[in-house]
């Protein structure tokens, strides 16, 4: 018996997580910039620590090093600017489940284990790729963006994921971001964070009882 079938429900964030989007979204930065006569020089490692730190740590970044760019254009404009590049990119077909993704679907659906995907994600991108994953398409909940209040680090995504597919004393979710895990922790949800990035990228200070995995294979 694997350890994680002790827990119920158990939670999956969905971008870097269980399908490797997060170049993509990289990519889609990169594009929106190109548009308006910027390079971006940022490698994916050090756009993920930025993404994954907290919800304006990269708008913030954006915002200091093309200052000129958002004294002509709000971060509103350049942000649905880029959901559409990405949207044009996920189209294009490509994207791959994270390695042991399916492992640990499997593991849990055959637990019978009551799970959900909860994203920060619109449910317009999510369907795009669970169209090319059929392992995604056989998860039965899915609670992405429209479907509660304030985004991850708040508690609201799992709030709303517990009320769909209930609740105990044995919660477990898996994040790949750091406010991934403090949604969960706010949510009394014991917190797994599967990611590759190095402890002083990570700036886990006062995340308790975390368990860290460079990749879900690791947990096997």
């Amino acid at each position: 018996m694997h350890w994680i079938v002790k827990y119920s429900p158990i939670f999956f964030d969905f971008d870097g997580l269980l399908a490797d989007t997060e170049p993509l979204h990289h990519k889609a930065y990169q594009i929106l910039l190109n548009n308006h006569g910027f390079s971006l020089s940022w490698d994916l490692s050090y756009y993920t620590s930025l993404a994954h730190k907290s919800a304006v740590a990269l708008r913030d970044a954006i915002s200091e090093q093309f200052s000129q760019l958002l004294r002509e254009h709000s971060w509103e404009e350049l942000y649905e600017e880029k959901q559409k590049i990405y949207t044009t990119l996920v189209k294009k077909g490509g994207v791959k489940l994270m390695a042991g993704a399916a492992e640990v679907l499997k593991v849990v659906s055959a637990a019978n284990i009551p799970h959900a995907v909860v994203t920060n994600s619109i449910l317009q991108h999510v369907s795009i790729v669970r169209k090319q994953l059929p392992q995604l398409q056989k998860i039965k909940h899915w609670i992405t963006r429209e479907a509660y209040c304030n985004p991850k680090p708040a508690p609201d995504c799992y709030f709303k994921a517990m009320e769909v597919v209930g609740k105990s004393d044995n919660m477990l979710g898996f994040e790949d971001s750091l406010r991934g895990v403090q949604a969960l922790s706010r949510a009394s949800i014991t917190p797994v964070l599967i990611s590759s990035l190095l402890p002083s990228q990570l700036d886990l200070d006062g995340v308790c009882d975390l368990s860290v995995y460079p990749s879900f294979t690791a947990i096997f």
